[in-house]
């Protein structure tokens, strides 16, 4: 027999309700600050890479124990806000991502779970429907779409040039 029941743990309505209620009040709480770039908007603009991270730490150090050094052309209140907001988004989203993993592991072993009765119930269907008993034939010709197989020859893919 198969692995099933892989994940029986459930979230019961109120959890559920509580879980769409925190995720509601986080869209109003970051509502002000999140943008909806356009594709082009995130091509220009790009995404910092690690070692423009490492660049931009390095001057808000200095700027932070040696302020005689920093430009007086960079407005360095706005400067610090910048990079505080970016640390705490940073914080969020990592936790964020960080839910959604596990949330996806957990919905993937419910999804595998639901697979195999599947399949069982299909197996069962398909014994039944050699029976007399009503219904198994119908239910058995509907599921069988389901593992249609090619029994025709298929060209190869083409290659792209």
């Amino acid at each position: 027999m198969g692995l099933t029941n892989l994940n029986s743990t459930h979230l019961s309505s109120a959890k559920i309700t509580a879980a769409q209620d925190a995720i509601t009040a986080l869209e109003s709480a970051l509502a002000e600050i999140t943008i909806n770039l356009s594709p082009d908007d995130r091509k220009r603009y790009g995404s910092i890479n690690e070692q423009n991270k490492l660049f931009v730490n390095k001057v808000h150090d200095y700027n932070q124990s040696q302020p005689g050094l920093s430009s007086p052309e960079v407005n360095w209140d706005e400067f610090n806000k910048d990079h505080s907001s970016r640390n705490n988004m940073e914080m969020l989203i990592s936790r964020l991502e960080s839910i959604i993993t596990r949330l996806n592991n957990a919905k993937t072993l419910h999804d595998f779970d639901n697979y195999q009765s599947a399949l069982m119930d299909y197996s069962y269907t398909a014994y039944k429907a050699g029976t007399t008993v009503p219904g198994f034939e119908n239910k058995y010709k509907d599921l069988k779409q389901f593992f249609v197989k090619n029994t025709g020859p298929t060209d190869p893919p083409e290659e792209k040039k």
